[in-house]
C-alpha cells in the first residue's frame, strides 16, 4: 500500500554504473576529483551547482565556526557512547548528532525561517525595524525562546558570531538578512529591556540566506560541522578514554531520592 499521492520517483544526486559514478551531472572521477575542495562538492552535492567564490569562502568558514566547542552534551554522548561499545564509531557518532537539535547545533534552522518571514513582510513594504520589534513582541508574548540569542559561556558578546559580520562586511556579502539579523539585536535590547548575546546561529543562517542557500539546507552545515568535531572527540577518546569518567561524573552530580523523602 502506498501511502500518498503516486508520482515518479527520481533523483537528481548521483548514479553508478560499473564504469564510473556520476554526481549532479559530472563525472566524479575525472570532473569532480581533483578539482573541487570537499567544501565545494559539499555545496554542489546539496544545491547541484557549485559555488561562487563568496558561496565557497563562506561555508568553509561557517563549518570551521560551529565544527567544535569543548565537551558539550553531544560530545558527552558520544564518548560515553563508544565507552560503552569501543567497536561502534558509527553508533557514537550517531548518538553525538541526534542532540544537535533547536536547543544545540540545530537552531540556525529556526534563525534561518525567522530571518525568512520577516524579510518577507519587508518585501510587501513593512519597515524592516518594525517587523523585528512586532516579530520579538509576538515571540516574548507566547513565552518562547528567541533562537539565535543568548549563550551561557560567551557574554557580552560571541565572538564567532562578530567576526562572522565583520567579514560579511569586509566581502561585501552582507544582504537584507544579515540586516534583519542586526534589527533582531536591537529589537531583542528593547523587548527584552536588556541586551541579549547574538549568538553564532543567528549570522550563521542570515549570511547564508544572503548567499543563496535555501532554507532547507541550513541545518545541513552545523549538522556536517559538528559530524567533524565529534570525529575529533571519538578519535581522542580511543587513545585518551573519558567516557567513563564523564558518566561517572554525571552520577555524582545528581541526588537519589525516595518518593517517601517527599511525603
Amino acid at each position: 500500500m502506498q501511502i500518498g499521492k503516486p508520482h515518479e520517483a527520481i533523483t537528481r544526486i548521483c548514479q553508478a554504473s560499473a564504469e564510473s559514478v556520476e554526481v549532479r551531472g559530472r563525472d566524479l572521477c575525472s570532473d569532480l576529483m581533483g578539482r573541487l575542495s570537499f567544501t565545494e562538492y559539499f555545496y554542489l552535492l546539496l544545491t547541484g551547482r557549485e559555488p561562487t567564490d563568496n558561496q565557497r569562502y563562506f561555508l568553509d568558514l561557517l563549518l570551521i565556526a560551529i565544527a567544535e566547542h569543548g565537551i558539550m552534551p553531544t560530545v558527552a554522548a558520544a564518548r560515553m557512547t563508544l565507552a560503552a561499545d569501543p567497536d561502534s564509531l558509527q553508533g557514537a557518532l550517531a548518538a553525538g548528532l541526534l542532540g544537535c537539535g533547536p536547543v544545540l547545533v540545530g537552531t540556525s534552522e529556526r534563525c534561518g525561517k525567522l530571518l525568512a518571514e520577516a524579510q518577507a513582510r519587508v518585501t510587501v513594504g513593512e519597515d524592516a525595524k518594525l517587523v523585528a520589534v512586532a516579530m520579538l513582541q509576538d515571540i516574548r508574548k507566547a513565552g518562547g525562546k528567541l533562537p539565535g540569542f543568548g549563550h551561557p559561556v560567551h557574554r557580552p558578546t560571541d565572538p564567532r558570531a562578530e567576526r562572522i559580520l565583520e567579514l560579511a562586511d569586509a566581502r561585501g556579502v552582507s544582504g537584507p538578512h544579515t540586516a534583519m539579523a542586526q534589527n533582531f539585536r536591537a529589537a531583542a535590547a528593547e523587548v527584552w529591556g536588556k541586551p541579549l548575546v547574538m549568538n553564532v546561529s543567528m549570522p550563521i543562517a542570515a549570511v547564508l540566506l544572503d548567499l543563496g542557500f535555501p532554507i532547507a539546507t541550513i541545518k545541513a552545515v552545523p549538522l556536517l560541522a559538528r559530524a567533524g568535531g565529534l570525529l575529533a572527540h571519538l578519535a581522542e577518546e580511543q587513545q585518551n578514554p573519558i567516557g567513563f569518567t564523564l558518566a561517572a561524573h554525571a552520577e555524582a552530580a545528581v541526588n537519589y531520592r525516595n518518593d517517601e523523602d517527599d511525603s
